[in-house]
């Protein structure tokens, strides 16, 4: 049975959290891909700040594409989260305390994980029309010039997600090769 999670996070919600777990996600999340971080982070760099404020917040790694008529919004799939890793920790220190994409992330990203007592989830790739059936409303609040990349502000309900990497270190992925090597397969 899915945990059904009331957005923003915080220490309590993410210390209950372990790598494997089913949620549905309901509140606020943003979204930012790769060009977005980049300019997030040079902003920080020469001394500015991200244009919201991440404390306890979820940023999604997806580019949407456009609605259609009657639609919030277009396909919603996960991006790779890899591409993110050089900004992650970060954002991670500045409060941060949830990713959603697709994929592995590197040992830095899953050391500022259990550091910063956050968790990454895993969105399934190839459920984008799926997933954008969760998304109740949708808002760019910067870096408008980059489209699909642009940062927006999402409200959605029961968006399903499966925590891949916990505050205690848990890996799924690696939990799942663990498993099929010890398998008779």
């Amino acid at each position: 049975m899915p945990k059904s999670i009331k957005l923003p996070l915080d220490d309590d919600i993410v210390k209950d959290l372990r790598a494997g777990d089913q949620v549905r996600l309901t509140g606020t999340i943003y979204t930012a891909r790769d060009a977005a971080h980049k300019r997030m982070a040079e902003s920080l760099e020469n001394g500015g700040e991200i244009p919201f404020d991440i404390k306890n917040q979820i940023i999604y790694y997806v580019g949407p594409t456009p609605a259609k008529p009657g639609q919030v919004i277009g396909s919603a799939g996960p991006t790779t989260s890899s591409r993110m890793d050089a900004y992650t920790p970060k954002l991670l220190e500045l409060g941060m305390k949830g990713m959603i994409g697709k994929g592995y992330r590197n040992e830095q990203v899953k050391q500022a994980i259990k550091e910063n007592h956050a968790v990454y989830f895993a969105a399934v790739g190839g459920s984008a029309a799926l997933i954008a059936k969760t998304i109740k409303k949708v808002e760019v609040i910067a870096y408008e010039d980059l489209g699909t990349e642009a940062i927006r502000k999402m409200e959605v309900k029961n968006f399903p997600a499966i925590v891949i990497n916990d505050m205690y270190g848990g890996d799924y992925y690696q939990e799942g090769i663990a498993n099929y090597k010890q398998s008779d397969v």
